[in-house]
């Protein structure tokens, strides 16, 4: 079962996969389509972080941003490399579903790459019913980003 901590942003092993994440999807964006927050970013007080564990081992990470009282988007959501290619993608995304409900959040919304590279993301979000929306928030048209939504039933 998955244990998760609020912040965490100063522990070694959170700090490493943060960067690892932030290099990795930097490398994988063209310039100006590059949204990956980094942690000065992701301590903003419209956030809300988790790093996620299992038996003490960093398991994964993920992010809730605020758009407006019931709309969220999902940020910085990461496997550790040692949990990844088994599956483990669904239970952080169905864990931080549920941490977004006890927040009330009625829609989360995320923007994935278009990409090679972000198949894999592409595919998970699938699994979990996400669906393509129009941009959201901020964002604008772009061929290299993908835009899904969930609706959530919180009862």
């Amino acid at each position: 079962m998955l244990k998760s901590v609020d912040g965490n942003f100063d522990h070694p092993e959170v700090d490493k996969l943060l960067k690892k994440h932030f290099i990795e999807l930097r490398a994988a964006s063209p310039e100006g389509s590059a949204h990956v927050l980094d942690i000065p970013g992701l301590k903003v007080s419209s956030i809300k972080f988790w790093s996620l564990w299992e038996n003490k081992k960093l398991f994964g990470c993920g992010a809730l941003k605020f758009l407006d009282k019931e709309h969220g988007e999902f940020k910085s959501i990461r496997i550790h490399d040692d949990f990844r290619n088994m599956g483990n993608g669904v239970k952080v995304i169905n864990h931080l579903i549920d941490e977004a409900k006890k927040l009330n959040i009625k829609r989360l919304s995320i923007e994935t790459g278009a990409g090679k590279f972000f198949e894999p993301a592409r595919k998970l979000f699938k699994r979990c019913d996400f669906k393509p929306c129009k941009p959201f928030a901020h964002y604008k048209e772009d061929i290299n980003s993908i835009y899904l939504t969930k609706h959530l039933n919180n009862d």
